[in-house]
């Protein structure tokens, strides 16, 4: 082997080490869409929190019931399903039902529209 052979390897194994060194140096963060960190359901109580990406409640607990709402979801104008495999069954006031698939976002406030009221979380896609 030659001098500047040797010198090449060298070189690349040094590479590979300090990328490693830097892959590794980033801490891990959890995945985030419009304010909502996986794996949740958020709501968003008004237009303004919406827009600012600040959801005013989340949910994300796999559960065989219904879970009710809170005041800090109640009636909400945005409803977003970060969850990758999982969906989230909504119940409305008027005792209708509607699965929000994963990664969906639902923005069930218009004039008339009955308000969610209760939220299950399924081991499903598809509720």
């Amino acid at each position: 082997m030659t001098i500047k052979q040797v010198m090449r390897r060298a070189l690349a194994a040094v590479c590979v080490a300090l990328a490693v060194t830097a892959v590794g140096a980033y801490p891990a963060t959890a995945d985030t869409r419009d304010g909502c960190t996986y794996p949740r359901v958020c709501f968003y109580k008004t237009e303004a929190d919406w827009q600012a990406r600040k959801p005013t409640a989340a949910y994300k607990d796999v559960t065989s019931t219904y879970q009710q709402l809170g005041p800090r979801s109640f009636g909400s104008v945005a409803i977003l399903n970060s969850r990758n495999d999982d969906g989230a069954l909504l119940h409305f006031a008027d005792g209708g039902t509607m699965c929000l698939e994963p990664d969906y976002t639902l923005f069930p406030a218009y004039p008339g529209a009955p308000p969610v009221d209760a939220i299950r979380i399924m081991d499903s896609p598809t509720c």
